[in-house]
């Protein structure tokens, strides 16, 4: 066996053994929450719990710490982007929120309240798991970057810096965004220097 093929294999394997991400799904329209739970479960995500109002979404997210919230903007006793403020205030998990309407007060509404991706109705299978997938990269990146430095000033120039980074290395190397960022992340534990210090790097050389 070639070592290309070793390679494979053992990334194949690494993959099956990955435990299921986990997903709670908040809606409050019985047959669409009964759709997103199809879809994800298709794609092999874990829904361990639903929910038809943001207040339980809130409460469903304390207790099973999820690697995924999903829910509606419009739902009963607490909107989704007031739940969204709240999860992410305590760092429970990344937020994708669904909403009918794509108006950009409502966009910068979601963002503000810390949503990591949004998803306008109707939706297919093709616009919801990249939104997700994008929202999990987006929310590892934050967490990375927060154990980096503590002051939420420090955090703000590191992600501004970072970010440039990204899109030089998306530009110049073809990299996707999660792999620019993993790629940073690589070089700084293998050089011993922080994220800042290798973003600083790739910004003064490559731009």
């Amino acid at each position: 066996m070639s070592e290309k093929t070793e390679e494979t294999v053992a990334e194949t394997t690494a993959e099956e053994t990955q435990p299921a991400r986990t997903v709670v799904v908040a809606e409050d329209e019985a047959l669409i929450r009964l759709d997103i739970v199809e879809i994800l479960k298709d794609q092999g995500f874990d829904v361990v719990a639903e929910a038809d109002n943001g207040q339980k979404a809130l409460e469903l997210a304390e207790e099973h710490q999820p690697d995924l919230v999903l829910m509606d903007v419009k739902m009963p006793v607490m909107d989704g982007i007031t739940a969204a403020e709240e999860i992410n205030k305590k760092q429970l998990a990344p937020v994708v929120l669904l909403t009918a309407f794509s108006q950009k007060e409502l966009v910068d509404r979601a963002t503000e309240a810390g949503a990591m991706a949004y998803v306008v109705k109707p939706f297919t299978p093709n616009d919801l798991i990249p939104a997700i997938e994008v929202a999990m990269s987006r929310y590892e990146q934050i967490k990375a970057l927060q154990n980096e430095v503590s002051s939420i000033k420090e955090q703000f120039e590191t992600r501004k810096i970072v970010d440039r980074a990204k899109s030089l290395l998306i530009t110049k190397m073809g990299l996707t965004e999660p792999e620019a960022f993993r790629w940073i992340q690589k070089t700084s534990m293998d050089r011993r220097l922080s994220m800042r210090e290798v973003a600083e790097t790739i910004v003064n050389q490559v731009s």
